[in-house]
């Protein structure tokens, strides 16, 4: 049986990460502190396999190094980081994303949500659900494809050009397309919501009302018109993808401005 790690130890222990005065006391402890997450992330992997029908990826444990960055990064102690074990969900788009968010938070009730969507951290956006287990969190990130593939942009442009990107830094040009990208990529997913609510009540009014002749024409008119827009959208999507994609296969150098 593991001993409990006080909170008060974890945050000296932080302190010590932070200034980087590392013995090797500390870091026996540290590694103490990370597999205590273990058994929690285990529980959350399997609950969301098998109660959900989906596969999480992820790590039981986050880094030394990642643990010290972030705590030098940020003004949070070591106790207050709420990814040392962390999984994640790539659903297919917006509306996917909302109801796996859901089933998230009605399967785990003890929880806390950080929607990174309308307010996103230097362009990243996406849902974590911090999920607790044995008074462990566990962060599950649930991310779009479209948002996937974006964060996979910003991880390589940190890895060939300035690992500060990722975290707001590096090139200003950079940061702006970034921005930009991630703009467009919130719009198109706004835009097939919308559709699809749209949708969804134009269904319901023809089924449910007792409409006139004139009615159902125009309802079917607009019908028509909604495919044309969803067109459209599947058009731009795919404009969008191939643009990140080619940037995830061939990034700039370091000394390439995007």
């Amino acid at each position: 049986m593991e001993r409990e790690i006080s909170k008060t130890q974890v945050d000296r222990l932080g302190d010590q990460l932070r200034k980087g005065n590392i013995t090797d006391s500390d870091l026996r402890l540290l590694d103490e502190y990370r597999r205590s997450f273990s058994e929690a992330y285990a529980a959350v992997a399997g609950a969301i396999r098998l109660q959900l029908g989906l596969e999480p990826t992820g790590r039981p444990a986050k880094s030394t190094t990642s643990i010290a960055e972030k705590l030098r990064r940020e003004s949070i102690r070591l106790s207050q980081i709420q990814d040392i074990a962390g999984c994640r969900l790539i659903v297919s788009d917006a509306r996917e994303q909302d109801r796996v968010v859901a089933s998230l938070r009605e399967l785990f009730p003890f929880h806390s949500v950080v929607d990174r969507r309308h307010k996103p951290s230097h362009g990243y956006r996406a849902v974590h659900v911090i999920a607790k287990v044995d008074k462990k969190g566990v962060e599950i990130q649930v991310r779009t494809a479209l948002q996937q593939l974006w964060a996979e942009v910003s991880e390589k442009l940190s890895d060939v050009m300035d690992p500060a990107i990722k975290y707001g830094g590096g090139a200003k040009k950079v940061q702006q397309f970034l921005a930009a990208s991630s703009v467009v990529v919130a719009k198109h997913e706004e835009d097939e919501s919308q559709i699809f609510r749209i949708r969804q009540e134009l269904t319901k009014l023809s089924s449910e009302a007792d409409l006139t002749p004139k009615a159902t024409k125009d309802i079917m008119r607009l019908q028509r018109d909604l495919d044309s827009v969803q067109e459209v959208l599947v058009k731009r999507r795919g404009e969008t993808v191939k643009i990140l994609q080619r940037l995830i296969e061939n990034p700039p150098g370091p000394k390439v401005e995007v």
